[in-house]
């Protein structure tokens, strides 16, 4: 296929077994890891986990990304949409609150495929936030819970970090049609059932693009139409320099969730800053598939 899925527009070929594009991956699906996850946000996990799904290649590689043996360097194993939906089936039987989805964007047609019938449990599309609408468009009906990321209102940063300075532009609209489709969030006994929860994980000297980023979905949402997850887990990877050397201070993460409280977002979550540990980063091992 001549890709054009996400905000790159690469037009790149990707065959089912060879790889193309800014994500360097096949057409099929390529899965690093299939687990219940008891880190993701208590309103996904349940009693059991999230049923989370790792996929290898990402269109955004960011200098501090966390999985980088798998967004960056493309390890993983294809599979075919007959096989994932298995996948998926089997994480439910072990008791998976929901199916998470992390990274699928540049998958989203084998994964439509295996989401053809529903699911019994919440799909989770766990993403960037670097999307296009016209391709979660695609997605109405086959998805209850978004899951992005609002990485960056600034484009300095954006651009630093992850090579995209026209971030902001492609997630703002990306979110709204998320909230389109959902409308306000539902949760029933502690657990969400559909609605848009947006991450944004505060960086090291980055505070500013925290308040900006705090700024828009305070002005954009009514209380109760989303959920906001304000992340202090940043851990510094191998190689890093400057700011991106050190994890984020108390003080600077006070301050954030400050500015989230005065701005008057209190549907969400805070993070301890003990989450800032490697060994929440899970072992790719294939595990799972």
């Amino acid at each position: 296929m001549i890709c054009t899925l996400c905000p790159r527009n690469c037009g790149a070929e990707r065959t089912d077994i060879l790889p193309g594009g800014v994500c360097r991956m096949p057409a099929l699906p390529v899965l690093a890891k299939a687990m219940l996850h008891q880190w993701e946000e208590p309103c996904l996990v349940g009693e059991h986990g999230a049923g989370t799904v790792f996929f290898s290649g990402c269109n955004l590689r960011c200098r501090f990304c966390q999985n980088g043996v798998i967004s960056q360097e493309g390890f993983g194993k294809p599979v075919t949409p007959e096989h994932l939906r298995e996948i998926f089936l089997s994480l439910i039987d072990r008791g998976a609150a929901c199916i998470d989805l992390v990274t699928p964007t540049h998958f989203t047609l084998p994964i439509l495929e295996a989401l053809r019938d529903p699911l019994p449990v919440p799909v989770v599309w766990n993403s960037g936030g670097y999307e296009k609408p016209e391709t979660l468009r695609l997605l109405e009906g086959a998805v209850q819970i978004y899951l992005p990321d609002l990485k960056y209102a600034l484009p300095e940063p954006s651009k630093k970090y992850s090579g995209a300075a026209d971030y902001f532009d492609w997630a703002v609209p990306a979110i709204l049609e998320m909230f389109r489709q959902t409308g306000p969030y539902v949760m029933e006994d502690g657990q969400l059932k559909s609605g848009v929860l947006i991450r944004h994980l505060l960086l090291p000297g980055e505070l500013e693009n925290t308040r900006r980023v705090i700024d828009w979905v305070a002005e954009t949402f009514r209380p109760g139409d989303v959920l906001f997850s304000l992340m202090s887990q940043y851990t510094p990877q191998p190689g890093a320099t400057g700011n991106l050397a050190r994890h984020v201070t108390r003080a600077e993460y006070a301050a954030a969730a400050a500015y989230m409280e005065n701005c008057g977002i209190t549907d969400g979550y805070t993070q301890e800053r003990t989450s800032a540990k490697e060994e929440y980063t899970p072992s790719f091992d294939l595990s799972g598939i």
